[in-house]
C-alpha cells in the first residue's frame, strides 16, 4: 500500500501567556491518502487551525512531525518549510490569500514563480481562472472583487502549481450559498484528480462532502 501523501505524528503545540501554558494540541495524528478529503470540525478555540498551519509548515509544533509526500517538513528552518510547501501544498484562507497590489491573474502568476517548476509544467493562470469561472476578472484587484469572487480566486493560488495537498481554513465561512456549492465542486474535482484535500469546517455542507469527518476538542480528537 502506498504511504500516505500527508502524515502528522503525535503533534503538540503549546502557547505561554506569563506564567500560563495552554496546550492547542495535544498529541495528535492523521494521515491522509492521495483523492481523499478530510474534514476537521470542532468548536471554535479547540486548534483546528493550529492543526492546520502545523500541517501547513506556517507553525511549528513542539512535538511530534509532519511529512509531506514523503518529506518531512517540521522541525526545518523557515526556508526550508517554505520550498516544500511551494513544491507541494496548496493552503486556501478564508481572507488573506490574495495581494492587495496584485492582479488575480498576478496572484497567480507570482505562486508559480515562487515554486521554481519548470515553466513548461505549469498551468497557465488564465486556465485556472477559467476552472473556477473567472476568467473575466483576471486583471482585477482583490479590492474589486466580491466575497465569492474572492473565495474563489483564493482557491486558484492555492491550485496554482497542482499541489499534492490543499489544506483549507474555513473556505466558505463568508460566502453564499451558491458559492459554497460551487466551491465543494471544485474541492471535489480537485481531490478526484489525486490531490489530498485537509478542509477546517463548521459548515454541515462540507463536511457532508467529506470521505471522513474528524472533531477536535481542546487540541484532541473527539
Amino acid at each position: 500500500m502506498a504511504a500516505p501523501v500527508l502524515s502528522a505524528r503525535s503533534l503538540y503545540r503549546f502557547f505561554r501567556a506569563g506564567e500560563e501554558e495552554t496546550f492547542a494540541l495535544q498529541g495528535v495524528g492523521l494521515e491522509v491518502e492521495r483523492g481523499e478529503t478530510v474534514a476537521v470540525t470542532g468548536p471554535s478555540g479547540s486548534g483546528k487551525t493550529t492543526l492546520l498551519n502545523c500541517l501547513a509548515g506556517l507553525d511549528e509544533p513542539d512535538g511530534g512531525t509532519v511529512h509531506v509526500a514523503g518529506e518531512r517538513i517540521s522541525h526545518r528552518s523557515e526556508r526550508e518549510r517554505g520550498g516544500i510547501r511551494a513544491r507541494h501544498i496548496g493552503v486556501l484562507f478564508q481572507t488573506a490569500n490574495l495581494l492587495d497590489h496584485l492582479s488575480v491573474r498576478d496572484n497567480i502568476a507570482l505562486v508559480q514563480r515562487l515554486a521554481t517548476a519548470p515553466a513548461a509544467t505549469r498551468t497557465p493562470p488564465l486556465e485556472l481562472l477559467e476552472r473556477v469561472g473567472l476568467t473575466q476578472r483576471a486583471g482585477a484587484l482583490p479590492r474589486q472583487l466580491s466575497g465569492g469572487e474572492a473565495a474563489r480566486a483564493g482557491l486558484a493560488v492555492a491550485l496554482a502549481n497542482a499541489p499534492d495537498v490543499l489544506l483549507a481554513d474555513e473556505p466558505t465561512g463568508e460566502v453564499d450559498g451558491e458559492t459554497e456549492r460551487r466551491l465543494l465542486v471544485l474541492l471535489r474535482e480537485r481531490a478526484a484528480a489525486g490531490t489530498a484535500v485537509v478542509v477546517v469546517t463548521h459548515s454541515r455542507a462540507v463536511a457532508g462532502a467529506a470521505d471522513r469527518v474528524l472533531r477536535l476538542r481542546d487540541g484532541r480528537w473527539t
